[in-house]
């Protein structure tokens, strides 16, 4: 009878099998980064450009639940297989002492060749290696199919036994909530500026505010009284640095139209040319001519639906009302834009128009209608605004009353003092981070 050898022939045939499992491993944990880290816009691009490799990969990651179910898997089958096999080997070469070493040799090789190093590579070259893996992968998901929907009910019956409820529909990751993170991330790095971050989230934020937010409240809204004589409208629009102005006739509530400065202008123009009539020439002039028809939106219109629709209808100026159909303010197209861009200036706005000033103390003086979001986007602070969207509102949210002239509050790491009101209305406070 011959010897016993231990490096036999099944050794190598089971050696070869677990580095060959090893390596299916190495793919594994490479996939499952570069798939989920690739950057699906720049795939996007690249699909587009006709790399098929990119489309396989969209198609891929379009269901991340089922991708890394399937990825998951695959990968703890290969490495649990080369375990087994691992701990057959060395218990067969050196008995019992070979589970102990099989142990230790099958960890180092799956987290040095298995998972840090492939994982590595996939995070520095992600498309690329998405690209290249996605062909494969997806007939993996493929073949995986059946298991991973059975292992995801499953899952969704377990976590319903503890009361948490799964939508089956649902994306792991939330495109906007992935674009905010990834530009407060560069922020804080110093890659993205200030500037760029808050542009890009006030495009992104304008579909879940609405107009009311942003509005000019109707308490400050000019208009002209349609009943005033053609020389006290024509100074009044001449006096005014808006080129739009609301008419209204009897109550400031009944609007009944839009004067542009550019038309009262023509129409006066047209008059002082025309023969003088017994009355004089100014007395002819009709605002009600000139003016055009109301445009009405509601309160709770999505800033960026109005902002289309101002571009379908080619107008800039909106008036505000509520359910009830009562005015409540106005918006512009410039005060959407100024949501994306930060405040827009030209030559008529005043100095004193700022609604928040620094002085030499470091205190902030603030307008009360200064808007929560437009004060925290300039300090790059984190108000809330779930309760208010003013400055005032939020005092007078936390205080639970209207404050007096020189009262003091803290709340949210900031001290409120109110410096002066008019009326109702908290007009300026000074705020200061504690």
């Amino acid at each position: 009878m011959e010897p016993y050898h231990v490096l036999d022939t099944v050794f190598w045939l089971t050696a070869a099998a677990i580095l060959g499992l090893l390596v299916l491993s190495a793919f594994f944990s490479g996939s499952e980064t570069a798939l989920t880290a690739a950057s699906r816009g720049k795939l996007r691009s690249l699909s587009d450009k006709g790399s098929t490799g990119a489309q396989t990969a969209l198609d891929v990651t379009e269901d991340n639940e089922r991708l890394i179910g399937a990825v998951l898997l695959g990968n703890n089958l290969v490495n649990i297989l080369a375990t087994a096999l691992a701990t057959a080997m060395f218990t067969r070469a050196f008995g019992e002492g070979g589970v102990a070493l099989a142990t230790l040799i099958m960890t180092l090789l799956v987290l040095i060749f298995a998972e840090v190093l492939p994982k590595t590579y996939a995070i520095t070259n992600a498309e690329a290696a998405a690209m290249r893996t996605a062909p494969i992968i997806r007939v993996v998901i493929t073949l995986f199919s059946p298991i991973v929907m059975a292992v995801r009910a499953l899952v969704r019956q377990v976590l319903a036994l503890f009361g948490v409820k799964t939508d089956p529909d649902s994306n792991i990751l939330q495109v906007r909530e992935e674009i905010a993170g990834a530009l407060a991330l560069g922020h804080s790095e110093g890659v993205v500026q200030k500037e760029d971050r808050d542009r890009l989230l006030g495009a992104l934020d304008l579909a879940d505010r609405t107009v009311e937010e942003i509005m000019l409240h109707r308490s400050q809204i000019e208009m002209i009284d349609a009943d005033n004589t053609p020389e006290e409208i024509l100074n009044q629009a001449l006096e005014s640095r808006h080129t739009r102005l609301p008419v209204f006739k009897d109550e400031p509530e009944n609007i009944t139209g839009v004067i542009h400065a550019k038309d009262l202008l023509r129409a006066m123009n047209k008059l002082r040319r025309m023969p003088q009539g017994p009355d004089g020439t100014q007395q002819q002039f009709n605002i009600t001519d000139v003016a055009k028809k109301p445009y009405f939106v509601p309160e709770t219109t999505a800033l960026d639906d109005q902002m289309r629709q101002f571009l379908r209808t080619q107008t800039h100026f909106a008036l505000v009302v509520d359910e009830y159909g009562a005015l409540q303010g106005l918006i512009t197209l410039e005060d959407i834009l100024e949501e994306i861009v930060g405040e827009i200036t030209d030559e008529f706005d005043l100095d004193e128009d700022m609604q928040v000033h620094q002085n030499d103390a470091g205190d902030y003086l603030v307008d009360g209608a200064m808007t929560i979001r437009d004060l925290n986007r300039a300090n790059d602070w984190s108000l809330p605004d779930d309760e208010a969207n003013t400055v005032a509102g939020l005092v007078i949210h936390e205080a639970q009353t209207i404050p007096t002239q020189g009262q003091v509050f803290s709340f949210h790491g900031f001290r409120f003092e109110v410096i002066t009101r008019r009326d109702n209305r908290l007009t300026q406070l000074k705020v200061s981070p504690l």
